[in-house]
């Protein structure tokens, strides 16, 4: 068997990528996930692409040309995958950009592939795979699980790290279910589920008075430590409970936007897929209930709940989701919700940014701070907009 080559994975989804890898390893390809963390990263991308684009791209970019640059990998036998949501999102051309930068570098050998499923770039798609697909279903629900049972039992852990070096643990546990092929099936799905939660729900906890904060917004900055500035760690150190909602939601969200566009056996597929992953998050959740935890309802009734909220028939970018996010964590108790999104992203800031007025006046009870992320952005600037929100007080009265 030939050596398999080396598929760089820039930073995206921080929760889900280290088990999301493993659906992107094959007979050709090994991924390794990008781990530059540099500050001058946008600096380095805006170098080499205009500046009106987004800020994500530039981080993707940087991130890219800087692991090249530090020659761990050989351009001759590596490829970066690069994913696209299609649509109105501008980000969608980078690869394309990418690639022309590469052959100005001198890395021409370097493969772009693209990750989407609207058939953009054909030439250099990944092959998506019923392989491919169960991991990645997998590693969705079990992110999702992991990522909500640490940020609920960090804030009360008696022993700082206990929350997060069990995250780690279970990570590096199903990581090798997935490098395995083992446990794919929809009953194993759901008993790691529960052992899981055994195992969080055992952690010793003291009582202590949090604040609740939510995070909603475009996906690159909602779930990507670069598109944020470590937004979740500096919540932590707060002593904040952090409610996002997973990537099973945004999952459901694009496929119920999309189940109507598309070839006939496109839309077959979605729909069978939507099903089966929409039963897989319910029985996720009725799990963690049971052991304690709460979490977005499921997306049908996060989408009921949304109405006379979230303009639903919105589906651009994050569109309807991130007002339907905000009213679900809102009446979970989450009264502060940060909207995140990055500067230049412009269906964001139309359909996104877009509904915070009416959607502030909707919630008298809640408070939303928008916040933008750019590369000539302060962090100051940042920073004080969500001290402004963590150190207001709510009318307890209100909902």
């Amino acid at each position: 068997m030939a050596e398999r080559k080396t598929l760089l994975i820039p930073s995206l989804l921080d929760d889900w990528f280290p088990l999301l890898q493993y659906a992107f390893t094959s007979e050709e390809w090994e991924p390794v996930l990008l781990t530059e963390d540099d500050p001058h990263l946008a600096e380095l991308g805006l170098k080499y692409f205009h500046n009106e684009l987004c800020y994500p791209v530039f981080l993707v970019a940087g991130q890219v040309l800087s692991a090249l640059r530090s020659g761990r990998y050989d351009p001759a036998r590596c490829g970066v995958l690069f994913g696209q949501a299609g649509d109105e999102c501008r980000g969608s051309c980078g690869i394309r950009l990418l690639r022309r930068v590469l052959d100005r570098l001198g890395y021409g050998r370097v493969e772009t592939l693209s990750l989407n499923v609207r058939g953009i770039d054909r030439g250099t798609g990944l092959p998506i795979t019923a392989a491919m697909v169960r991991r990645c279903l997998a590693a969705a629900v079990w992110g999702d699980t992991l990522a909500l049972l640490r940020n609920q039992t960090r804030p009360y852990e008696a022993v700082p790290g206990t929350a997060e070096a069990l995250w780690r643990r279970w990570t590096e546990d199903l990581g090798q279910d997935l490098a395995g092929n083992r446990g794919l099936t929809r009953r194993e799905i759901l008993r790691r589920c529960r052992e899981m939660a055994a195992e969080f729900r055992a952690v010793e906890r003291v009582p202590r008075e949090v604040q609740k904060v939510a995070i909603v917004g475009e996906i690159y900055t909602k779930y990507c430590h670069l598109g944020n500035w470590n937004l979740e760690r500096y919540l932590a150190a707060e002593h904040c409970e952090i409610g996002v909602g997973g990537i099973t939601w945004y999952a459901l969200y694009y496929m119920d936007g999309h189940a109507l566009k598309g070839s006939a056996p496109a839309r077959r597929v979605y729909r069978l897929l939507a099903s089966y992953l929409a039963e897989i998050q319910r029985d996720m959740l009725s799990i963690l209930n049971q052991a304690g935890y709460h979490a977005l309802p499921p997306l049908p009734e996060l989408k009921r709940q949304a109405e006379g909220y979230a303009p639903l028939r919105v589906t651009v970018a994050d569109g309807w989701l991130i007002a339907a996010e905000a009213v679900g964590w809102a009446r979970l108790g989450y009264r502060k919700i940060l909207c995140v999104q990055p500067f230049a992203c412009l269906p964001g800031h139309i359909f996104g940014k877009g509904q915070y007025a009416a959607l502030q006046r909707k919630l008298p009870g809640a408070r939303l701070v928008s916040v933008d992320y750019d590369a000539s952005t302060g962090e100051g600037t940042v920073l004080s907009r969500i001290r402004m929100l963590l150190d207001e007080e709510l009318d307890p009265e209100l909902l």
